[in-house]
């Protein structure tokens, strides 16, 4: 047996290896408020309550009466009434398959359903197209604004169509799909309307009531039935809690699972989950009771001021461009100087501590770096902006990243439906990653070539890779 000592020092051993969680310098993936004491907290309600198991709510009535606070917090904040119900669940992804399981479940009539999505919608929503073989129809946006079109959208629904999405805000360039026209044609044809409000639910009414312009997006609109708000975004709670909310109680119906018919225990689900640890229903429970709405405003107020301050020194800053005005908490940064490479702009924000995620190109949306700014981001933007200016810099003085032309072409012969190891194996090699080297320091040269590739081949090798990442022995 090994000390607890020693066990405790080897796990803070291997987190000194990852992206810092705290200090506004990682911008995505994390969302740091920058208090003092919250992360404190968390753990003690998380450890009080991660033995007890949310897959039996008559036999942890606390666990109840957290997920029933949680979900009528959350409700409140965008729009909910006295019939809006509502279940926790593990993240985003997991609201946004049970909005389509739901939508699915509630239209047996229909033999091959399908789902309007803008080109713009999260990827759980495919996800969840996959899982629960729900046609996905995908609707191109403006190409300017990247918002939905609400007439192109109106026009694809058919008598197929149990679910019609909309973003508030898109992850890839935070905007505000157009909610009312779109609920409007989706109510008109009896369908279904889920609001992705994963990012924005939580932090968006509170800009509202600072002064910014914010559309409703949720039960206020006319024909919302469903959204989803994640907890651990901006309400800073622990990860692993979101919220998806209906408009009443037949609208949830679709994804509970109970089952009967066999020897054991009766099994009953709200969620896809069966066991449920309490700990981050707890932690998320604790940290919304403590900072109350007061303190949701003033963070609200600092995300919404580091916003402004970032995005006027990003379009400042010569060689870059805002791909859209920001709705809400995220920018997406380009540029239309051929002279620099925005990936290796990636790699020298990292080399100075910070991490902003590249995004590929796709349809209109060129490559660009996404940042998603949170309370923590008030007062080092100067520092931000600075080391974002020197990285481009050096971006400049480095050229654009090319693709080695043998490379190019060996990656154009790739099919992703009968593309080999030993194929995966090669490409690994080329791009300096054989004999399980690992990540490199730099990604410029390989973000480069999985740009180059569309987007199956690229799923592909992504499936790939993560095949190796998760072996054991494997480079860390």
């Amino acid at each position: 047996m090994r000390s607890a000592r020693e066990v405790l020092a080897q796990l803070r051993e291997l987190r000194a290896g990852d992206l810092p969680t705290h200090g506004g310098r990682t911008l995505a993936y994390v969302y740091d408020s920058g208090l003092t004491g919250l992360d404190e907290l968390a753990a003690q309600a998380h450890a009080l309550a991660s033995s007890a198991n949310g897959l039996d709510p008559t036999a942890f009535p606390s666990l109840r009466r957290l997920e029933n606070d949680l979900v009528a917090a959350t409700a409140r904040l965008v729009g909910g009434t006295p019939d809006t119900v509502g279940a926790v669940t593990s993240g985003g992804t997991e609201s946004c398959l049970l909005a389509v399981l739901a939508a699915r479940e509630s239209r047996p009539d229909v033999a091959e359903p399908s789902m309007v999505l803008p080109a713009t919608a999260h990827a759980a929503f495919h996800k969840a197209a996959h899982l629960f073989r729900v046609r996905p129809v995908v609707v191109p946006v403006d190409p300017v604004t990247f918002r939905a079109d609400p007439a192109a959208m109106a026009a694809a629904i058919d008598d197929t169509t149990v679910l019609v999405v909309a973003s508030a805000p898109s992850y890839a360039h935070g905007i505000i799909d157009p909610i009312a026209p779109i609920a409007a044609a989706a109510a008109a044809r009896g369908v279904r309307m889920h609001v992705d409000a994963c990012i924005g639910g939580w932090i968006l009414p509170y800009f509202r009531r600072l002064g910014r312009a914010v559309p409703e997006f949720g039960f206020g609109v006319e024909g919302v039935t469903s959204v989803s708000v994640d907890l651990h975004k901006y309400a800073y709670c622990p990860k692993g809690v979101s919220v998806l909310l209906h408009a009443g109680p037949d609208l949830r119906r679709g994804h509970y699972f109970a089952s009967a018919d066999w020897p054991g225990y009766t099994m009953l689900n709200s969620t896809i989950q069966s066991t449920r640890s309490g700990g981050p229903l707890a932690a998320a429970w604790a940290v919304v009771q403590h900072l109350g709405d007061d303190g949701y405003l003033e963070l609200a107020r600092r995300t919404l001021a580091a916003v402004s301050e970032l995005a006027r020194g990003i379009t400042g800053t010569r060689g870059l461009r805002l791909l859209a005005e920001p709705d809400s908490t995220l920018l997406a940064l380009t540029t239309e100087d051929e002279g620099f490479d925005l990936f290796t702009v990636a790699d020298e924000m990292r080399v100075r501590g910070w991490y902003v995620q590249p995004q590929f190109a796709h349809r209109s949306s060129p490559v660009n770096l996404h940042l998603t700014v949170t309370a923590a981001n008030r007062g080092s933007e100067a520092e931000f902006l600075a080391d974002l200016a020197a990285s481009v810099s050096a971006a400049r003085a480095a050229g654009p990243v090319t693709v080695d032309e043998n490379v190019a072409a060996f990656v154009a012969a790739l099919d992703p439906d009968t593309l080999t190891g030993e194929q995966f194996a090669g490409l690994l090699t080329a791009a300096g990653m054989g004999g399980g080297a690992g990540l490199p320091d730099r990604m410029a040269e390989i973000n480069a070539l999985l740009g180059a590739a569309p987007p199956p081949l690229r799923e592909r090798l992504l499936r790939e890779f993560l095949g190796m990442l998760y072996r054991p022995g494997s480079p860390g």
